[in-house]
């Protein structure tokens, strides 16, 4: 497919293949949606369908995005242009991260997840840098097969460089996770990962609360005896609102106060406003509340960043037709401060759920003074896909940006330990009600990334835009 002369590609095709490239690409791994909505929202699985489509084909306008501006640069500046591709992708990737909330799940270095070597790099440039490296293999590849059609072997000294970058990421990145130093670094700590395994259809059954509380303190006392020193509960785990029902609450106090060890746990809250002589529920959040060796609440987190179809639906006007869907999700309000939790002399992070994808949100964490990162989570929405896994990858991320050990709680898995280098240390299985007992570390050293954040992922918008402008007018 020739990109300059007389062969130039329209830019209708350039956004016809850019858009079918990002609707094969989400359709595959966002299709999991559907299922929550027909599960859950109560809608028509025709209906779900369609309003799946609808995100995916919103979301697929990104590489359709792609497509049109590499396009443009390639023509205006000749086939060994190409190599500013990567570029593009990666502020496609960090428009869709903040555009209207942003969703920026699986992007294209999360691919890199499971891939040590090359993973290290996102403790540099964070996930957008490692899919700055695929994309740049991509163009290279694709530099290779243009250059002998248009026998101008110049286009492929980039493709080398290319290729020798890798190597050097790869070596480096070998090195790096093989010398583990924050490994033996910092305060140890043995962390209980309590996953209750409450299926969704049951979690707010009046006729199972009792049970399935009674569970999660039977699970807790496990971890204690498996001499746990801070355990966690997943997200909206109680099957009540803690600070809403007292009797409850203080039997989670007070076996904090008997192990005298911190408990972490996820549960609805009410902001109450009050009118007149009454008081009456102004906004809920999703929320996790940390209780002190002797029983205090020592802070609390409201989720951040909400899910949406999930804790809130986008554009409900404009989704007349998602009537049920509407009904049925928790109208849900963002919570606005970063929060750290107290652990004895440490300062810990929790990330609700979709907080985690959030790589900014956590840096912050970070920058404040987290010294160990937690995420708490329900993934008892997404059934047998491939939902859990996706998300457990992309939290294993975070801990390589941030120089951190991440400890995640899930309700129905995955669960797990993950080390400064991506390294899974334990996890459990899903749809398994079980206590995963393991050591961590609080750790305050910094990697490049936590300092300073998504620097390349924004020098490449601006580079983008150079090349856009720099393209003049020569390409109609």
């Amino acid at each position: 497919m020739a990109l300059g002369g007389r062969g130039r590609l329209p830019l209708v095709r350039a956004f016809e293949l850019g858009l079918l490239t990002g609707l094969v690409y989400l359709a595959g791994t966002l299709y999991w949606i559907t299922r929550v909505m027909v599960t859950y929202g109560g809608l028509q699985t025709s209906v779900a369908v369609l309003v799946n489509a609808a995100l995916v084909a919103y979301l697929a306008l990104f590489p359709a995005a792609f497509g049109v501006i590499v396009r443009r640069i390639v023509i205006a500046n000749g086939p060994l242009a190409i190599m500013a591709a990567p570029l593009v992708w990666v502020t496609t990737e960090l428009g869709r991260t903040y555009l209207l909330t942003g969703f920026p799940w699986v992007l294209l270095g999360y691919s890199q997840a499971t891939v040590l070597p090359i993973a290290q790099l996102a403790s540099v440039f964070g996930v957008y840098g490692v899919s700055m490296v695929v994309a740049a293999v991509s163009a290279a590849l694709a530099a290779i097969a243009l250059g002998p059609q248009r026998r101008d072997l110049r286009i492929v000294a980039p493709a080398a460089v290319v290729f020798a970058i890798v190597v050097v990421v790869a070596v480096w990145g070998r090195q790096r996770a093989a010398r583990a130093d924050w490994t033996r670094s910092g305060d140890p700590v043995r962390v209980g990962l309590v996953q209750g395994n409450v299926e969704q259809g049951v979690k707010y059954d009046a006729a199972h609360a009792a049970s399935i509380f009674q569970d999660y303190l039977r699970l807790t006392r496990q971890a204690l005896d498996g001499r746990a020193e801070f355990v966690l509960w997943p997200e909206s785990s109680t099957p009540f609102m803690f600070e809403e029902n007292p009797i409850e609450a203080e039997q989670v106090r007070a076996l904090a106060r008997r192990a005298h060890v911190p408990i972490l746990l996820g549960s609805d809250q009410i902001e109450w406003q009050v009118t007149g002589s009454r008081r009456v529920p102004a906004r809920y959040f999703n929320s996790a509340f940390l209780v002190e060796p002797d029983g205090s609440t020592g802070s609390v987190y409201r989720k951040i960043h909400l899910v949406p179809f999930g804790e809130y639906v986008p554009l409900k006007r404009v989704l007349f037709f998602a009537a049920p869907l509407v009904e049925a999700v928790s109208d849900f309000s963002a919570g606005d401060k970063v929060e750290l939790l107290p652990i004895g002399p440490h300062q810990i992070s929790t990330a609700i759920c979709y907080d985690i994808v959030y790589p900014n949100l956590v840096r912050r964490f970070v920058r404040d003074g987290s010294e160990l990162l937690t995420t708490i989570t329900n993934d008892a929405w997404f059934g047998t896909t491939s939902a859990p896994y996706q998300h457990f990858e992309q939290a294993s991320m975070r801990a390589i940006e941030e120089g951190r050990y991440l400890v995640r709680s899930a309700n129905t898995g995955i669960s797990g330990i993950v080390d400064p280098y991506g390294r899974v240390l334990e996890r459990t299985a899903v749809f398994q009600q079980t206590v995963l007992v393991g050591p961590a570390r609080f750790l305050r050293t910094s990697t490049f990334y936590a300092r300073h954040g998504d620097v390349l992922a924004y020098a490449a918008a601006i580079a983008t835009l150079a090349l856009l402008v720099a393209s003049g007018r020569r390409v109609q």
